[in-house]
């Protein structure tokens, strides 16, 4: 396991933001295999090893159970769960589709106001790029993205995306590790913002969909390089 992290002085401030963080950190130490499946965490060793109380390293796990990277078991406490790239394949390839029917409907029916906050937030993730932060880029994705559900004017279709988004975050983070994947995510999103701006819904939606799909196949990626070949060697259960 890795070093100890000390994050208590966001404690008195920010006790979301603390969960936050130990989320993202356990999330990282489970895509690279440093934390493999099967094993057992503690919440006192993790409030131990953060600097925290036991309170956000709960939510924290709560967190990462729902993204399905752990799982709480009654008596056994929480543990990591086996990663099955397969699953999660079939994850964003649904989670593709959804993104391509929410901007379809965005590109006509968001409200000028709307597209002003999606090419201001656009603008700034530029600086992340440059300076390779991953945290900064992967908040700046979520708001992104849930920029656009909203912009549906679709509420079910919006919480519908937004359920299968949060059982992906987990790896969409990580997938921003692999290689230049940050640099070609914004690319990739400019394309997007180009489609949009052009009243192009179809173009628009073909390129999320691609855009998606790039994502999986730079996680695949990374989880090959980082933790081999666990899930083939047990048969991927």
């Amino acid at each position: 396991m890795s070093a100890v992290v000390d994050l208590a002085e966001d404690i008195p401030e920010e006790r979301t933001l603390l969960s936050d963080r130990i989320r993202d950190a356990l999330t990282d130490e489970i895509a690279r295999g440093d934390l493999p499946a099967g094993m057992q965490l503690d919440e006192q060793d993790l409030a131990d090893r953060f600097g925290a109380s036991r309170t956000p390293v709960r939510e924290a796990l709560r967190q990462l159970a729902v993204s399905g990277l752990v799982e709480i078991r009654p008596r056994r406490g929480v543990v990591v769960t086996r990663l099955t790239p397969e699953r999660i394949m079939d994850m964003f390839e649904a989670m593709a589709e959804i993104e391509a029917m929410c901007v379809r409907l965005a590109t006509h029916r968001m409200t000028p106001l709307e597209r002003s906050r999606l090419m201001r937030l656009h603008r700034e993730s530029r600086e992340m790029v440059e300076r390779g932060d991953v945290d900064a880029y992967d908040a700046f994705n979520r708001d992104f993205h849930e920029t656009l559900y909203r912009a549906t004017h679709n509420s079910f279709m919006a919480e519908q995306a937004m359920a299968v988004r949060t059982r992906l975050n987990a790896f969409r983070r990580t997938q921003l590790r692999q290689g230049s994947r940050m640099a070609h995510s914004r690319e990739e999103h400019d394309s997007v913002m180009t489609a949009i701006a052009e009243g192009d819904g179809e173009t628009a939606a073909r390129r999320m969909r691609a855009h998606m799909l790039n994502a999986a196949t730079a996680l695949e990626q990374y989880i090959g390089e980082h933790i081999g070949q666990t899930s083939a060697d047990t048969g991927g259960r």
